[in-house]
This record gives structure tokens, C-alpha cells and sequence, in this order.
């Protein structure tokens, strides 16, 4: 994996996307920076990111993900792994359904992922230094280059959906205490089922993230 460290950059995510379009990059990626003056969060929300924390991007060829992953869990399966390497540094972190970091009932970091044709492109941003009010930030301080050298290292094995699932499924009763939103409506978790594939089951209706 190449790492591209800028001291200033709008967005890591909108900059690969465009780069990989422009067919000026090619995988494997990435993109980082502790200085993001207009980050992408969940939905295209703006994604408040504070001068000194964590921000990065990378693409990866969808033929270097394992088999068995459910294309739509994508996004689901990159920020389960960051979260094994975060939790290295701060055991309290969480991964609440399906790709936002939490350290108790507060956010602290999130992931968004995008497809272009056979190259998914995700971006992770993590409060590392400062949080704004109502957020978290992890504890302890992090050497960005080794975090994103281990990750790497991490997705590189190609662990499968069905391990990664399995952990995850653990402790996805603590995502039953909050709402995600789909389609413009708040969904109250309290009563989801996680199937399989990732995909929350609600009165009957699948719901996936796509994003």
C-alpha cells in the first residue's frame, strides 16, 4: 500500500475518488492528513473534522477483498477491522452499526465507502487530538504511519466475512440502543436483527449500508 501523507488537503476522500477517476492513482492507496477542511461524513453530511486528527483514504481493487464478503457490507468489514487495530491503543472503542466509532454513547470517528467500477474507495476520519462538543476522542496518542502500516497489514490477509461477522455480532447489542437513518427516516435499532450478510432485519425489511 502506498501512503501520501498532504499537510492540508478539502477532502481525502473526494481527492482519491477524483484521482482514481482521472486514472492518475491506481490501487493499492492512500491518502492521509491531519488538517481536512471539508470532510465527508455519513449521507454527504460534512464531516466536522478538527485540526490534528485522523484522516485518511484508500482504494483497494474489489478482487483483493475476500470471497466470501457481501458487497454490501464493504463499508461494514473495513471499519470492524479499524476497530481491531484502534482498540489496540484504547480498548472503549466500539463499532456501532454499520461503520461509526464510538467510545461509550459518543461518537469518536466514522467510515464512508464508494464504489468506482472494480475499485472501492473508503475514507476513515478519528478524533485523535480533539473532539467538538458532544463527540470523543480516543485516549491515548497514536503514531498515525504505524496505525495505518497495521491496518494495512490487516486487510491484506484477507480475513473472512464470516469471521469478521462473527465478532462483530457480539456486541452488536450496544448498537440496539440508538437510530440509524435510511431513506430520510430515523430507525430506532431497539428491535433489529442482524442477518447474516450484515444487513439489518426490521419488521421484516432488509436494510443495508450503503454508504
Amino acid at each position: 500500500m502506498e501512503i501520501r501523507y498532504f499537510e492540508s488537503i478539502d477532502s481525502t476522500q473526494k481527492r482519491v475518488l477524483d484521482d482514481i477517476r482521472q486514472q492518475k492513482i491506481t490501487p493499492p492507496i492512500c491518502y492521509y492528513t491531519n488538517k481536512q477542511t471539508d470532510g465527508i461524513g455519513s449521507r454527504n453530511n460534512r464531516w466536522i473534522g478538527l485540526e490534528g486528527n485522523m484522516f485518511f483514504s484508500f482504494a483497494l481493487y474489489q478482487k483483493s477483498l475476500p470471497q466470501d464478503l457481501p458487497l454490501e457490507s464493504v463499508s461494514l468489514y473495513f471499519s470492524f477491522l479499524f476497530k481491531e487495530i484502534l482498540c489496540k491503543y484504547d480498548a472503549r472503542i466500539w463499532l456501532k452499526w454499520p461503520n461509526d466509532f464510538y467510545i461509550g454513547k459518543k461518537k469518536c470517528g466514522g467510515c464512508v465507502t464508494n464504489k468506482v467500477g472494480d475499485i472501492f474507495v473508503s475514507g476513515i476520519g478519528i478524533n485523535t487530538k480533539q473532539a467538538p462538543p458532544m463527540f470523543e476522542k480516543v485516549s491515548l496518542q497514536i503514531e498515525e504511519k504505524k496505525v495505518l502500516e497495521e491496518y494495512f497489514s490487516l486487510i491484506k490477509r484477507q480475513i473472512s466475512w464470516k469471521e469478521i461477522f462473527r465478532k462483530f455480532a457480539l456486541e452488536f447489542y450496544k448498537s440496539k440502543e440508538f437510530i440509524t437513518h435510511y431513506k430520510g427516516q430515523e430507525i430506532d435499532l431497539k428491535n433489529a436483527r442482524l442477518a447474516d450478510d450484515g444487513a439489518l432485519v426490521i419488521n421484516g425489511e432488509r436494510i443495508y449500508s450503503l454508504r
